[in-house]
């Protein structure tokens, strides 16, 4: 756990190819500058903002601080790589921005209290995805929202044998299945059909995407556990020989699964640390104004 503390070392993404986060960028770097804190700018971000790049911020947790200029995609792309490392205060530059802390207008404000220590720090749990191909060749990702394995748009429904600690749960005929940590919950899982999950929960939710068999339902299941899904082709069923499977990492990485490959699903070891101001930190409060609830 990271203990909240004033930062003076402040790191700054911002979405790419954005003139408008650039522009935010620009204006956030030369406030930080005159406050007397040393600023770094990651190297996508510097093309636009007018500074130096100052290569890779996150991996090596250079900053006290960083934050993050965009919406919830910005904010997952950055948090698969913080892992362990600095905390990320989410500022939501786009539409709903589920996962970001603050809007635009709240920047500032939100800031002055954060470099003073008056915050709280989130461990939020992610996903170790390990994919190993039918001919031995590995590739490794790592999810905050979600894994999903998915047949192409006009592919028939894909039979996947889900397995957990090394028990076979079932066969799903499917058009395929999300697999999510809690903070992924409110994302692809839930217009699934899947629960709404706390984000502090240990647990992972697998949640079948238009399942053949309407019993199947979505299930969750300790984050200590090892999900294993095997994409297989049966010669006794042909309807089920999805002409392409995919499998996608937060919706921003993944690539296509053959016949025969495995995935295997973990809890990564380290988590990654969201910035959390007042009230609007809660889950509660996101329900209620995000998604709506009570009205």
């Amino acid at each position: 756990m990271i203990e909240p503390r004033g930062a003076r070392r402040v790191g700054v993404v911002a979405k790419a190819a954005s003139a408008d986060a650039a522009g935010v960028a620009r204006e956030l770097v030369e406030w930080l500058g005159r406050r007397g804190l040393e600023v770094l700018v990651e190297p996508g971000t510097a093309l636009e903002s007018g500074k130096t790049g100052d290569g890779p911020l996150i991996e090596g947790a250079r900053c006290d601080l960083v934050v993050v200029l965009g919406g919830d995609g910005t904010l997952l792309s950055v948090a698969r790589k913080a892992a362990g490392g600095p905390p990320i205060l989410g500022v939501n530059l786009g539409h709903l921005g589920f996962l970001t802390e603050v809007a635009r207008a709240e920047l500032y404000p939100a800031l002055i209290e954060v470099l003073a220590g008056n915050y709280a720090v989130e461990p939020r749990s992610l996903l170790e995805v390990e994919q190993t191909k039918a001919g031995g060749e590995r590739h490794s990702f790592r999810a905050l929202n979600d894994m999903v394995l998915a047949k192409s748009a006009l592919s028939r429904m894909i039979e996947l044998l889900l397995s957990v600690d090394g028990r076979l749960v079932a066969r799903y005929r499917a058009d395929g299945l999300v697999v999510s940590p809690p903070t992924g919950s409110t994302a692809y899982n839930l217009s699934a059909g899947g629960p709404i999950l706390h984000p502090l929960l240990a647990v992972s939710v697998l949640t079948p995407i238009c399942p053949h068999t309407l019993t199947l339902r979505p299930l969750v299941v300790p984050d200590t556990s090892v999900i294993e899904v095997a994409i297989e082709a049966r010669e006794d069923a042909p309807e089920l020989r999805a002409d392409r499977v995919y499998l996608t990492v937060d919706g921003q990485e993944g690539g296509e699964i053959g016949f025969g490959d495995r995935v295997r699903v973990t809890r990564a070891a380290q988590p990654a640390y969201l910035v959390r101001t007042g009230e609007r930190s809660s889950i509660f409060e996101g329900l209620r104004n995000k998604l709506h609830w009570g009205e």
